[in-house]
């Protein structure tokens, strides 16, 4: 995660992982492939739905939270690679909990995505890896938060 061997990451760790802007093409064409729902895919329905117009699927936010978090893990990974260190090998997720979509994300908005880590502990089934939970949240351009989940990664253990 972020490039660091579990022994490397402490509790209140935090990244800003970018941000990601939502075009109307693109909102237009994640719903037309992925969640063909009216008010994703059509201005009238939309306007007449709770959402008041069209608005990005919840599917779409969380997407572009992966991108923005596989970006900034391959950016940290690249720059230990060019400092001539060894990468940990990236773990499983068991899952993740508390998936929330707070407010509605519509063509236009940005959405920059952070997270944290709010736990960790040593795994005596897998000695060579360590489990992070880690909160991740989205802010749209205005401050508000849209979006927010809990996460677990197993981190490989430094020395492992």
């Amino acid at each position: 995660m972020m490039g660091l061997y579990y022994d490397e990451t402490h509790v209140g760790q935090k990244w800003q992982l970018g941000s990601y802007h939502f075009t109307r093409e693109a909102v237009l064409r994640f719903a037309r492939a992925y969640d063909p729902q009216s008010f994703h895919v059509d201005d009238a329905a939309a306007a007449d739905s709770h959402f008041g117009r069209l608005a990005a699927s919840g599917w779409h936010t969380a997407s572009a939270w992966m991108r923005c978090y596989v970006e900034a893990d391959e950016a940290s990974r690249k720059q230990r690679i060019a400092r001539g260190e060894v990468l940990p090998e990236h773990g499983p997720s068991p899952g993740i909990t508390n998936l929330k979509w707070i407010k509605p994300v519509y063509p236009g908005d940005t959405v920059t995505y952070w997270m944290e880590i709010i736990a960790k502990r040593e795994m005596a089934s897998r000695p060579r890896w360590g489990l992070a939970t880690k909160h991740s949240e989205g802010f749209n351009q205005d401050g508000e938060l849209v979006f927010a989940f809990d996460g677990k990664v197993m981190i490989q253990r430094k020395g492992a």
